[in-house]
């Protein structure tokens, strides 16, 4: 026990040294700005859709980037920290857009694994869609200060679900007055948006959207089981999660499946592109963003086919998620979700990917989310690369993906002035690659560096965050 609270002190203190580098210094009582961050010799993907531009230097102020320039024609700041970035990538820092960082019990050692996880794979931003909200506030102000290692952080807190919700981190809503009530007390607590869940009742769920428009509040989360998905775009739904209601849309049994089951082989035997046509149109006309969570969606349907001993990732996760936490996941899965053949269920799986690239062909608005830690093996940052490769086997362009999770989160959340491309006067979240994304979107996975909100991380850096992570999951 002794070992175990030396190495945890000696992990929150390395931790703790990581978040002061990089960040102003006080002399006898005066701020001392650090000095600027020059990359140079470095290819930068600016997201923007433009190409690649080669031998670029990116000078870098506090937490800006103050210039971007031609090598051959950048001015060397006075005292710059210079960076030889020659043959490396550099890309806007992720967002994963949907995240659980804190869920009760469910998935333990967020502080501890999933934010600095987030960074050590250059998520740089992520939208947390349900968890504690005290918590989420402290993190989210800590985070911002560069006190402890993790992205930028947007939070509903608790998601509104239905009278007798079975999650945690949830407010269980039994009247449309119940859910009027719950908007303005998350309102008034500070949330950035209000979450959804499937079980809210129909007559709750179109009082939390209406509340929530006269509030201000952005409404997004899941199609609830009782509401048709074009229901959702006409209250003002803004992202929908999952692809939740939209099988249900493009099915003939549309109507039954509002009152009973539903499921792959069913959606698969009701399917009518017509049907599915019109409702991909009504999300690109009123601009409804998808949030699909492929590697989520993949990893349910064939929870039970699945062989994770060989990810070697796992060592990154917490012995509790290992031996508690997945088998009740997946014990939940295969009882209530998974009653259809495994043959239906690849099937269902391959027919998701061509609906997302019919949304793509009509231009939905399309961010990447993984619902990490809640799913099996569906861990902070390593699911998000998987997400951007399933992009991929979409249809999407590599640059089309990478925009998921830059470009398009900055758009979603009205951050686009200030952050999701690189470009001058934007915040200093980067990523340098060794190898070039749009040539292969697996290659946002070679991560060289870091840039956090202007603080370096570099490769050792980066080694020492995931050797920390390990240490701490194999005794949690």
């Amino acid at each position: 026990m002794v070992k175990i609270l030396v190495a945890f002190v000696a992990f929150l203190t390395a931790f703790a040294a990581l978040s002061a580098s990089g960040s102003a210094q006080t002399v006898q009582g005066e701020t001392v700005a650090d000095p600027p961050l020059v990359i140079n010799h470095v290819n930068v993907i600016d997201a923007t859709g433009s190409p690649a531009q080669p031998d670029m230097s990116v000078t870098i102020q506090d937490n800006r980037i103050v210039s971007i320039s031609k090598y051959k024609k950048a001015k060397l700041p006075p005292n710059a920290r210079v960076l030889d970035a020659k043959g490396k990538f550099l890309i806007p820092g992720l967002w994963d857009m949907h995240v659980h960082t804190v869920f009760g019990d469910w998935i333990p050692g967020g502080q501890e694994v999933s934010l600095p996880l987030f960074v050590a794979n250059g998520v740089t931003g992520v939208r947390d869609m349900g968890g504690d909200l005290d918590t989420l506030l402290e993190w989210r102000r800590q985070t911002a200060a560069g006190t402890i290692v993790g992205p930028r952080m947007i939070v509903s807190g608790p998601m509104l679900d239905g009278p007798k919700s079975r999650f945690p981190s949830s407010l269980s809503i039994a009247s449309p007055e119940e859910g009027r009530k719950a908007v303005d007390d998350l309102k008034a607590r500070g949330v950035d948006f209000i979450k959804v869940q499937s079980f809210i009742q129909r007559e709750a769920y179109f009082a939390v959207a209406d509340e929530a428009k006269k509030q201000k509040m952005v409404l997004a989360g899941h199609v609830p089981d009782t509401i048709r998905a074009s229901e959702a775009v006409s209250a003002g739904q803004k992202s929908i999660e999952h692809l939740t209601g939209v099988f249900e849309g493009c099915s003939t049994a549309e109507d039954q499946f509002l009152k009973g089951p539903k499921g792959p082989l069913r959606f698969l035997q009701t399917y009518d592109p017509a049907r599915c046509d019109a409702l991909i149109a009504s999300f690109a006309h009123n601009h409804t963003w998808q949030v699909p969570t492929l590697v989520w969606e993949r990893g349910q349907w064939l929870v039970d086919v699945t062989d994770i001993s060989r990810d070697p990732n796992l060592k990154f996760a917490p012995s509790s998620w290992q031996q508690k936490s997945w088998p009740q996941f997946t014990k939940g899965i295969l009882a209530e979700l998974d009653t259809d053949t495994v043959a239906d269920r690849r099937r269902f799986v391959k027919k998701e990917l061509d609906v997302i690239r019919a949304m793509r062909d009509a231009h939905v608005p399309l961010m990447a989310g993984t619902d990490t830690a809640a799913g099996v093996d569906v861990l902070p940052g390593f699911s998000l690369h998987t997400e951007l490769e399933y992009f991929v086997e979409a249809g999407l362009s590599p640059m089309e993906a990478l925009q998921t999770a830059t470009r398009n989160p900055a758009e979603f959340l009205g951050l686009l002035s200030e952050t999701g491309t690189v470009e001058k006067n934007k915040s200093a979240n980067l990523v340098l690659l060794d190898a070039n994304p749009l040539e292969d979107i697996r290659n946002t996975r070679k991560i060289w560096a870091v840039v956090l909100n202007g603080r370096l991380f570099t490769r050792r850096d980066l080694g020492g965050v995931l050797e920390r992570i390990s240490a701490y999951a194999a005794t949690h």
